[in-house]
């Protein structure tokens, strides 16, 4: 008898859990992936830099190159009408397509620098910096116009 209610609770607690989910297959579940997937890419670089994680100048060319391929991914999974789905990004994304395809080429851009800078060798945090920097600017401006927080 116990290990019936068990049963019960437990697929009553799995069916309300998938309730609230994101079909990773949609466009806004593939592109939550990859925004999540660079965010800590990004976290990662941006620790080698300020020392929360040990400087290793291959492994930050490794994420300086990962970064930047994922930076041309998550654009194609915007689909060209707003879907219904709870998003966190605003309207503005589909009334003023031509200054966000500004904004995701400008990241773009920088990742592609940020991949330059980063086959400088001897590698030096130093350098790497300012590369950082444009390509959290690019995020960050882009975050401001189009993302609903």
């Amino acid at each position: 008898m116990m290990l019936k209610k068990l049963t019960v609770v437990l697929l009553a607690c799995l069916a309300v859990s998938a309730c609230g989910g994101v079909d990773p297959n949609s466009p806004l579940g593939q592109r939550k992936a990859i925004f999540k997937q660079m965010l800590k890419t990004g976290e990662d670089l941006g620790g080698m830099l300020r020392g929360r994680i040990p400087f290793d100048g291959a492994k930050f060319a490794e994420g300086a190159v990962k970064l930047d391929a994922l930076s041309h991914e998550p654009w194609k999974h915007f689909p060209s009408v707003r879907e219904e789905d709870h998003t966190s990004a605003k309207d503005d994304v589909w009334q003023k397509q031509a200054q966000f395809q500004q904004l995701a080429r400008d990241l773009e851009a920088a990742t592609g620098e940020l991949v330059i800078a980063s086959q400088v060798q001897p590698y030096k945090a130093s350098n790497l910096q300012p590369a950082v920097q444009k390509v959290e600017d690019a995020c960050s401006a882009c975050h401001k116009q189009f993302r609903d927080h």
